[in-house]
């Protein structure tokens, strides 16, 4: 199934913008992902269950290295 996510990540710091840009880099890693970027999100277009592993991984990854972080997640399914 063919999803869309829009994410948007808050690093809750002075210095907010590397924290953000490594996540962003690490998403577009990903081949299978389509990545769309905008002032303040990022949207992915693919498949569910490529998807959601990646984000499970890589939100991951950033908590650990930076826990004062929020992230908004917007899920559609059945997108074309």
């Amino acid at each position: 199934m063919i999803i869309s996510v829009e994410i948007s990540m808050y690093a809750l710091k002075d210095d907010y913008k590397a924290p953000i840009q490594a996540f962003i880099e690490s998403l577009g890693k990903h081949p299978q992902l389509k990545l769309t970027f905008s002032a303040m999100s990022t949207s992915i277009v693919g498949d569910f269950m490529d998807i959601m592993p990646i984000l499970n991984q890589e939100i991951h990854t950033s908590l650990r290295t930076l826990p004062e972080s929020v992230f908004i997640i917007k899920l559609s399914g059945g997108c074309h």
